[in-house]
């Protein structure tokens, strides 16, 4: 399809549920949560992240473990999706930004680049069959934590899985 053309109703569901898998993709990283990382992977994916170059479900304990012991937090926001489709197929170029908090939460890595992802999809489901990460550059600065200050303390925090509100959202309606 031609930039600017009006897609039809199949095509704006399909890009709805890959823009689904893109975003649960992110959750899964910051919130160290293998079954979302899982869910957006065929079983026979394979991945390209620098350093490793291989099966995507092997490479999930593997991320989580060292995103685990390198960092606090992660946050990883995704823009400028585009898309193209041939049939049950298609590719994607997605923008990735990302903040990564060191431990003693003094410093953050901020990593800028983007997903070159091709999607499949088998039964009426959308999943990346292959993810190739490119770098387009990263810096470090220093941070200057304010999450306890009095402006923000009583704001709810993020952490990973359950210790995140993430996982409590919606139990807690109505209390």
């Amino acid at each position: 399809m031609a930039p600017g053309m009006v897609p039809n109703p199949a095509e704006v569901a399909d890009r709805m549920a890959i823009h689904d898998i893109l975003a649960m993709h992110s959750r899964g990283l910051d919130r160290l949560d293998s079954a979302a990382l899982t869910a957006c992977y065929w079983p026979d994916a394979t991945v390209d992240y620098g350093s490793y170059k291989g099966p995507a479900h092997a490479f999930i304990p593997l991320v989580i473990d060292a995103l685990r012991a390198q960092y606090a937090l992660t946050r990883h926001g995704l823009g400028n999706i585009l898309i193209t489709f041939a049939h049950d197929s298609a590719q994607s170029e997605t923008c990735v930004s990302a903040g990564h908090l060191l431990p003693d939460a003094e410093q953050e890595i901020h990593f800028y680049g983007r997903y070159l992802d091709h999607l499949v999809k088998r039964d009426q489901c959308w999943k990346i069959q292959h993810r190739q990460v490119v770098m387009d550059w990263s810096k470090r600065h220093v941070v200057v934590d304010e999450r306890d200050s009095e402006a923000f303390a009583a704001l709810s925090k993020g952490a990973h899985l359950e210790k995140d509100p993430l996982y409590t959202f919606g139990h807690n309606a109505g209390s």
